[in-house]
């Protein structure tokens, strides 16, 4: 039964987009004449016969016609046809989406909660802090608890549960959850995100993606960094394949082999792209004494230079690697951790996120050295809660506080993140956002920033746009993202690795101050007011059934109506109760 939905799911992409093919007079025979399926992304295509190839290396297959089919089938060719994304031409910003991996809420110099921490001290962050200066600081910003579905609502709208892929990827058809002595999980999508109309790609999601719309109307579309999108050998690992016109450094893996360009990024010789952790496209730098933090904000710079030539406002996806593990010191800062008495993983960590922000600042500075600044945006977002189970020194699951637990959490700590938006001339300086929104709604607000008002996806969009929060204009919308009313769902029926608070097979809401967190191994909902208890340490569902049964049934209405996925037993092949008590206790 999964099987089949999955690949309902992506036929319903793909029949979507063959009536405009027809309609543009391109049957199968000539989407193989503009080079679609002859560059094996598509139709009868098997990994291993031209998916390779095209994946890692990046051949340049949206020139010879797949995105040009993908504007085709979305109505959003730049000629004003019809159906066409309607744009500002005169004003529209140049947009900067930074995006760190694994960086806590609590990561950072700059404070996310209502009072200074003593992780506000650690850390030194201080161009975050020139950011949140210059703009709204987000204090209730959500992604998943791991990096793929969050990376996959961004590009996508989608909600996790509705796209289906709840875990991270990496090998094409295989499965990363951990072995679990009760629960199967289901037929995820394990092969990730994969361009609109390349349903060929079996338990994957097709969609049009935000680089796609924005490329499609005017936008110079530059990716640096991680991409973590599809699996090893299928197209979606490949930015260009998503509608990007730059890939630097972006590949299937979610993380690399080594930061240190001594140890040639994680590649095995120098010159080389050793599969699958072995970062590519940086070979002029193997050898060298340079973090790859450092080496992405230089290439990103170099590709700034080019697209200020053409004329077009540019989209950079500033997609860092960092600081998702390896922990490896960032040579620039690591001293003056080890100084003040870190130890040595904490010291690595903490000169991590300042090499980190010393990137942020280098392309602030950029923006300002050439004039770009007074029209560009800029978001600043972590993919999900800071690694604190493993890996890191000092006590597991304390990394975040007052945040409970960490990375592939429900709890707050595996979700909650860093955000700020800067806007000049529209969004007000030094201003604070107490609302609640979550990844999918970048979708909506970044096209929207771009003036981009009608727009067509093979995809339903689950996200909201927060433009009005940021121009400090409240809608009463109870959908609205600026609403306390509005559901919140994280859908996580897998298993991620390490024990821990949270970490485990469970499926989420929050609406207004109340979170529920169901445990699909037997069956516990656990409730929550955040408002009162940001750090979870209150279980009150037994004090308020009324809220439980409300929460749950929203939960319900949502996962069903989405078509999520759900575990089994292994006992019985079903969903339904059986259960002991199997939630991993800390």
């Amino acid at each position: 039964m999964n099987k089949l939905i999955l690949h309902k799911t992506t036929r319903l992409g793909h029949r979507l987009l063959r009536t405009p093919f027809i309609a543009a007079g391109l049957s199968d025979a000539g989407c193989r004449a503009t080079g679609w399926i002859s560059g094996g992304l598509c139709g009868a295509g098997s990994p291993g016969t031209g998916w390779g190839k095209a994946a890692i290396v990046g051949t340049g297959l949206l020139k010879t016609g797949l995105l040009g089919a993908v504007v085709l089938a979305t109505g959003l060719a730049t000629g004003g046809c019809s159906g066409a994304g309607e744009t500002k031409t005169l004003s529209r910003p140049n947009i900067l989406l930074f995006l760190v991996d694994d960086m806590g809420w609590q990561d950072t110099s700059v404070p996310f909660h209502t009072e200074r921490t003593p992780f506000n001290d650690l850390y030194r962050t201080p161009n975050m802090e020139r950011l949140a200066a210059a703009g709204m600081k987000f204090i209730q910003a959500y992604a998943c608890s791991v990096c793929s579905p969050t990376r996959t609502s961004l590009m996508t709208g989608m909600n996790a549960a509705r796209h289906g892929v709840t875990n991270w990827t990496l090998y094409h058809n295989q499965s990363v959850d951990r072995p679990d002595d009760l629960l199967d999980f289901p037929l995820w999508n394990v092969n990730g995100l994969q361009p609109a109309d390349c349903d060929s790609v079996e338990r994957s999601v097709v969609a049009t993606t935000l680089p796609q719309l924005l490329r499609a109307n005017g936008y110079t579309t530059i990716h640096c960094g991680k991409a973590h999108w599809g699996a090893v050998g299928t197209p979606g690992a490949d930015p260009l394949n998503l509608g990007f016109e730059v890939n630097i450094a972006g590949h299937a893996a979610g993380g690399p082999g080594s930061y240190l360009g001594e140890k040639n990024f994680g590649n095995a010789e120098r010159g080389s792209h050793t599969l699958p952790w072995g970062v590519p496209g940086l070979e002029k730098y193997h050898g060298d004494t340079i973090n790859l933090t450092h080496a992405l904000t230089l290439e990103a710079m170099a590709a700034l230079d080019r697209a200020r030539e053409n004329g077009k406002p540019f989209f950079l996806y500033m997609s860092h690697y960092a600081v998702h593990v390896p922990l490896e010191p960032d040579h620039r800062f690591y001293a003056r951790y080890k100084a003040a008495g870190l130890s040595e993983a904490e010291a690595r960590y903490a000169s991590m996120v300042e090499g980190m922000d010393q990137s942020l600042g280098d392309l602030m500075d950029y923006l300002d050295r050439h004039g770009l600044t007074e029209n560009t945006v800029i978001l600043f977002m972590s993919d999900n809660g800071g690694l604190s189970a493993e890996g890191r020194g000092g006590e597991p699951h304390t990394h975040n506080l007052p945040l409970r637990s960490g990375k592939g959490s429900a709890y707050e700590g595996g979700i909650r993140e860093p955000m700020i938006v800067s806007w000049p001339g529209k969004v007000k300086p030094a201003t604070v956002c107490h609302d609640y929104l979550i990844i999918e709604d970048f979708f909506p607000t970044i096209l929207e920033m771009a003036g981009i008002k009608k727009y067509k996806t093979v995809q339903k969009v689950d996200g909201k746009s927060f433009v009005s929060r940021l121009l400090e204009k409240k809608s009463t919308d109870a959908g609205s993202p600026s609403s306390d009313e509005r559901d919140l769902v994280w859908h996580f029926p897998n298993k991620w690795g390490p024990a821990g608070p949270g970490i485990g097979t469970t499926s989420t809401i929050r609406h207004g101050d109340w979170k529920l967190v169901y445990w699909y191994c037997d069956g516990k909902k656990e409730l929550f007011n955040i408002r009162e208890d940001i750090g979870e340490q209150n279980d009150v569902a037994s004090l308020h059934p009324d809220v439980v049964a409300g929460l749950s049934a929203r939960l319900g209405n949502h996962l069903r109506s989405v078509g999520a996925l759900r575990p089994s037993f292994k006992s019985s092949g079903s969903p339904e109760i059986g259960r002991a008590s199997c939630r991993e206790r800390v």
